[in-house]
């Protein structure tokens, strides 16, 4: 009898090992982080914290991203590890409204992230409390090539006017302003965060996204207003709903294109085409209204601690090292992208450097992209409609009165 106790106990305490259910030292992580470059950097942080914590045991649950967004919500629920990477904004919310998220507004309290990381304190504050701790995010904005601009003798735009008459002298020249690819959809959604956030700001922008606003609005109108003007002046490529975003990519290498509305992902390609850096430039998307403070797109990464976490001290520890300066140089040396804390060190990339520079004085807000501010369902939509009123501007007053039955589903 004995024995069989001491079996049974011997199956139980392995089963608990096992578990994904934290033990009393155990620290539970559960990313998406499984390509190859953050996977890699995630390791040296859970390596690095290891080393300063040799009492914490850390079990490391390694999910592929679409397995990830179908688990994430049940195991949140379920069997909640103590820490799990998801995204800012409104990404967040539904976890946050579920009750599913820990506020962790201690954390950045006692280690100064209110300073450290404060370009992207509006993206984890919901309700007045922060969620999670960023680590890693990258610049949207204008990339273009700079000797053409010379050649044309264009200075940078830095506002709306500005921005239009570089429009007319390139066409002048038989060059198209911006190239785009509409194909996929997510590249006109692009365009629209920065004229609506240049238009209306952050805070119209998420209440949008949050479906608080009617696409109906008149606020709305006057974004698609300033699109309409850059259409009617030929701003982008001919038959960009032909094109994917690489694909557009090509007038701009061979010169018969100038611009391109994108994130930070573009330079690489640029550079394996041929283009060299002397020819590539970026400057963020111009000034529409003088009185909107300055927004950014700036897609971010972040960990939180689940409400259902069983070692929250521990956690803790690992945010607060998250969130270190000399932490974030290095996941974003592996990453390619740029560290959200301030007195972090970026390479000398010198598109890192722009982006750094900008994001790291943003004071307007980041937003993190339409089809991550808004739900799923209301980002396809959207970005439809968006390519539609790129093609056939006449038909705005349908394409606003569709999404706001959209809406009207979405957000019951």
């Amino acid at each position: 009898m004995k024995h069989l106790l001491g079996r049974g106990v011997s199956v139980m305490l392995a089963a608990a090992l096992m578990s994904t259910t934290a033990f009393a030292g155990e620290l539970v992580i559960n990313t998406d982080t499984s390509d190859p470059a953050p996977k890699a950097a995630f390791q040296a942080v859970i390596d690095g914290f290891k080393a300063e914590n040799p009492d914490v045991t850390v079990t490391w649950n390694l999910f592929d991203h679409e397995g990830y967004k179908t688990s994430i919500r049940n195991f949140l629920t379920a069997d909640a590890p103590d820490l799990a990477n998801w995204y800012a904004g409104n990404r967040m919310l539904p976890y946050v409204n579920a009750g599913l998220f820990e506020a962790v507004d201690d954390v950045w309290e006692e280690n100064g992230l209110n300073e450290t990381l404060a370009s992207a304190a509006g993206s984890m504050t919901i309700d007045g409390k922060k969620w999670g701790v960023p680590y890693t995010y990258y610049q949207w904005g204008v990339y273009y090539r700079k000797d053409i601009f010379e050649a044309n003798n264009i200075a940078v735009p830095t506002n709306w006017e500005e921005f239009k008459a570089a429009g007319a002298t390139l066409n002048a020249a038989g060059i198209t302003p911006i190239t785009i690819g509409t194909k996929y959809l997510w590249t006109a959604g692009g365009v629209f965060d920065y004229l609506n956030l240049r238009t209306n700001g952050y805070d119209f922008h998420m209440a949008l996204t949050k479906g608080e606003v009617a696409w109906t609005d008149e606020r709305v109108r006057a974004t698609m207003a300033n699109w309409k003007e850059l259409l009617d002046a030929n701003f982008f490529l001919e038959n960009h709903a032909a094109y994917s975003w690489q694909e557009a990519l090509a007038p701009m290498v061979q010169g018969d294109a100038a611009m391109y509305v994108m994130g930070n992902f573009a330079v690489a390609p640029l550079r394996e085409a041929g283009l060299t850096d002397d020819q590539i430039g970026f400057f963020q998307f111009p000034v529409i209204n003088p009185d909107v403070p300055l927004a950014e797109e700036a897609p971010t990464d972040t960990v939180h601690i689940p409400s259902n976490a069983k070692n929250k001290e521990d956690a803790k520890k690992f945010l607060a090292y998250l969130a270190r300066a000399d932490v974030q140089t290095e996941i974003n040396k592996t990453l390619g992208q740029l560290p959200v804390n301030n007195q972090s060190q970026v390479g000398d990339d010198k598109f890192l450097q722009a982006g750094n520079k900008m994001l790291s004085s943003t004071t307007g807000g980041i937003a993190q992209f339409f089809d991550r501010d808004a739900p799923a369902e209301m980002a396809k939509a959207g970005m439809e409609g968006f390519q539609e009123f790129m093609v056939k501007p006449e038909r705005l007053d349908a394409i606003l009165e569709r999404l706001e039955k959209v809406r009207g589903r979405v957000y019951k």
